[in-house]
């Protein structure tokens, strides 16, 4: 595994009242969420990146209200053909 080093400001654990190894996993969650929820990975790897199974994963989608399935989106910047609009 790789590792990341940040820096940040000390304010920063205690303003989400998390420990910096909770910090941590929190913030590697977070990203992977936001990634999976841009349609910029895959679950699986989405998964992965957060440290969870694919079940946890869903779970933790389900907690933060991202849908788990997501619809392709349209290359043409028309509405797909099962769109009413």
């Amino acid at each position: 595994m790789t590792t990341l080093t940040i820096g940040l400001p000390k304010g920063a654990f205690s303003a989400l009242r998390r420990s910096p190894p909770e910090f941590a996993r929190e913030m590697r969650i977070a990203a992977a969420v936001q990634w999976y929820a841009q349609q910029t990975i895959s679950q699986e790897k989405a998964a992965e990146i957060a440290g969870l199974s694919r079940i946890e994963f869903l779970a933790e989608l389900y907690r933060r209200k991202v849908p788990a399935f997501q619809l392709p989106r349209a290359s043409s910047g028309t509405s797909p053909a099962w769109s009413s609009g």
